[in-house]
């Protein structure tokens, strides 16, 4: 998988997710065989870029590898400059979000929304392009409803404006992340550029990845929520797409990865913010091990130091040794 200049390690991509994709987090991923990993979209407003909570999304302090940093906005200009900024920062790869469905970001017609006004997409696409040295690769979804499936005229317009790579998720901005993704629409898009395409939605599994690759003719496929406590999931699918077996973690590297991402979480945003950062994740990593108990979950969600909250979560694995069976 080549993006532009940049060879990838493997075709397993970690999606951009926001809340969620920050330097710890991506770091982990990395860690564990994603080929490549994006940052938390930063939207282009010019009076935010310089605002503590954007530095932190794009702050790759953790993060080994490729450096990919995700824009939004609608101002073709405005994503121009926000683009030469994070390449100034140190960005490898500036990726365009037009595929976010959020309501608050589709309501100033940003992320999917863009997919209505493929005149502005080429727009944005162009001025991007040209604003930096390196890459730029694009995320959308297959249209803005059912009924409006226009990925492969937007596809096209990426490939003629410069775009150097295409991810593509499965639902319409309308399905949100409901239903099941669909992935007839990514094989049409393949068909018809040639630049890299990413096939993205609902990929949770080797099996589920060898069967999106097939069926597509995608180069890539990227995780995004499979990836949600269980970074390791990158391994599996390196491992199992080469026809190699591969050793679920046991519970002792689990528990010692998951106290190392909360080091990390405290380290990166503080005491306070790390605390409650590391709550969802927490979460998550017991949710792949059979769940917490309901005094372990108010004992870890009441824990306002990370100390306490360590120890919490310690305890916690503690009590699930008799057990534990992963895949159980």
């Amino acid at each position: 998988m080549q993006i532009g200049t940049h060879q990838l390690a493997n075709k397993l991509i970690l999606a951009p997710m926001a809340g969620i994709t920050d330097g710890p987090f991506r770091s982990l991923c990395h860690a564990y065989g994603a080929g490549l990993t994006v940052s938390e979209m930063v939207i282009s407003n010019a009076a935010l870029q310089h605002h503590p909570r954007t530095l932190k999304k794009t702050d790759d302090s953790f993060v080994s590898g490729l450096r990919s940093v995700q824009i939004l906005g609608t101002d073709p200009q405005l994503m121009a400059e926000a683009a030469r900024l994070n390449r100034q920062r140190g960005a490898d790869i500036i990726d365009i979000n037009m595929g976010c469905p959020a309501k608050k970001v589709c309501s100033v017609a940003a992320g999917s929304a863009l997919m209505r006004d493929e005149l502005l997409v080429e727009r944005i696409l162009l001025a991007v392009v040209k604003a930096v040295d390196v890459p730029v690769t694009l995320k959308i979804r297959t249209g803005w409803d059912l009924q409006n499936r226009n990925a492969v005229a937007v596809a096209k317009i990426a490939e003629a404006s410069g775009i150097q790579a295409l991810a593509v998720h499965g639902r319409s901005r309308a399905c949100k992340f409901n239903g099941e993704a669909e992935y007839e629409t990514i094989r049409q898009v393949k068909q018809a550029v040639q630049i890299p395409v990413i096939a993205n939605g609902d990929i949770n599994s080797a099996e589920k990845a060898k069967q999106v690759l097939s069926n597509t003719g995608a180069d890539a496929v990227m995780i995004g929520r499979a990836a949600q406590g269980r970074p390791w999931i990158f391994a599996e699918l390196a491992a199992k797409l080469q026809g190699l077996e591969f050793s679920q973690p046991s519970l002792t590297e689990i528990n010692a990865l998951v106290m190392q991402h909360l080091d990390n979480l405290y380290s990166f945003y503080g005491n306070v913010a790390g605390v409650r950062i590391a709550r969802k994740h927490i979460a998550w990593y017991f949710d792949h091990l059979g769940g917490l108990s309901v005094a372990n979950k108010t004992a870890i969600h009441q824990a306002e130091q990370p100390a306490e909250q360590a120890a919490r979560v310690g305890l916690a694995f503690q009590e699930l040794i008799p057990t534990y069976a992963y895949g159980n």
